[in-house]
């Protein structure tokens, strides 16, 4: 599948991004692990040269598993040998093994998203690794949470790490909306397929319903039918659908249809990012174990519960910069700038995602059809 890479390019790419944006811009001298890989595993950064077909990655058989590991091996202790020198290295060389290390942790979640991927194309049907015990949770009813119209601030702000792309802190007027106080289920999912919410062109976008005709889409990516019976294919290998689950593995177009469907509609990102403000910064992240979304369990200090982790939510923002946006000068201004078009703002983060990873600010994005990531649904309506 074209937007999934092979774990050794995951592997050997996010050394290569220390290796040419801090080794070898700190050192004229540097040399390299093998020359050849400063193309070989180069994603799209065209300023530092050419570089593979993304939709050819999984030909690139060689170099072998030993290789790659004995790259990372070197690229790392040359990481550590240098940052044994921090205090005598430049602010803006600091800031780029920052971004660094925000990187490699992106890249561990996409490792989970494409394993999984490719495992589901097995007909041996593998399994990554057991998940954890999921807790048995009901359904709770499905409430809203009201917000009033007004002068509201978003983007980030403070010492902290943040992606350019969260920039700059702005000031949004947000007409009154409400939020629902939980992700939409897998139950109430099949209620939109059953009511032939798949057939029904009046709830798509016209795009939408060209993908559900050209793809044949009937369920969310993973649902599989076994003597009338739904099952999931999950990181652990095939198992029980539940209907209590939210619901994930979802596009952009299903989401908006379901929306529609639901007479309600998708939240703006300023809209998510005002709810999140208000939590703590906790859920089902990958640490917890389960690599999969969980019932809701309670909801956070009165507001809307899982707006972090679990599924990366939906919003109907198209990716775009925020007002007085600039990318970063040189190579890295190619790393969120160029792709602010045709694609749209996701929040929250997912059970795929590190933890330390996430805040309220954060901006994900995914082409409108994308549904191999841990994507799920949240509704809005105006007041």
């Amino acid at each position: 599948m074209i937007d999934t890479s092979p774990v050794k390019w995951h592997l050997a790419h996010t050394s290569w991004f220390f290796e040419t944006f801090v080794l070898a811009a700190h050192s004229p001298n540097y040399r390299p692990f093998q020359p050849e890989f400063r193309t070989l595993f180069n994603s799209y950064y065209n300023t530092v040269g050419p570089q593979p077909l993304r939709t050819e990655r999984g030909l690139l058989t060689r170099p072998a598993l030993a290789d790659v590991q004995a790259y990372r091996r070197r690229v790392d202790a040359q990481m550590l040998s240098l940052l044994e020198t921090a205090q005598e290295l430049a602010a803006a060389l600091l800031d780029v093994i920052e971004l660094g290390i925000h990187h490699e942790q992106q890249h561990q979640e996409l490792i989970l998203t494409d394993v999984k991927h490719l495992f589901s194309r097995n007909p041996l049907r593998p399994s990554y690794r057991p998940s954890a015990p999921s807790p048995a949770e009901n359904s709770k009813p499905l409430t809203w949470h009201a917000h009033a119209e007004g002068l509201q601030r978003v983007g980030h702000t403070g010492a902290d790490f943040a992606f350019d792309n969260e920039k700059p802190n702005h000031r949004v007027f947000l007409h009154a909306f409400e939020l629902t106080s939980r992700l939409v289920t897998n139950e109430e999912y099949l209620a939109f397929m059953d009511d032939q919410g798949y057939q029904r062109p009046e709830l798509w976008l016209s795009d939408g319903w060209n993908a559900v005709q050209r793809y044949g889409w009937r369920a969310p990516l993973y649902w599989e039918q076994d003597a009338g019976c739904w099952q999931l294919f999950t990181l652990s290998g095939p198992r029980t659908w539940r209907g209590s689950e939210p619901v994930c593995h979802v596009s952009y177009y299903e989401a908006d249809a379901f929306a529609r469907w639901a007479r309600a509609r998708l939240p703006r990102e300023a809209e998510w990012e005002l709810a999140a403000q208000q939590q703590t910064v906790r859920g089902n992240f990958c640490e917890a174990g389960f690599l999969h979304p969980v019932p809701v369990s309670s909801e956070s200090n009165g507001g809307p519960a899982q707006l972090f982790g679990d599924v990366w939510e939906w919003t109907q923002s198209p990716y775009l910069p925020y007002p007085g946006y600039a990318p970063p000068a040189g190579a890295l201004g190619e790393y969120n700038g160029k792709f602010m078009c045709n694609q749209i703002v996701l929040r929250g983060g997912s059970c795929a995602t590190p933890a330390s990873h996430i805040r309220a600010t954060y901006r994900n994005f995914f082409f409108p059809e994308a549904r191999w990531q841990f994507s799920g649904i949240r509704l809005a309506r105006d007041l």
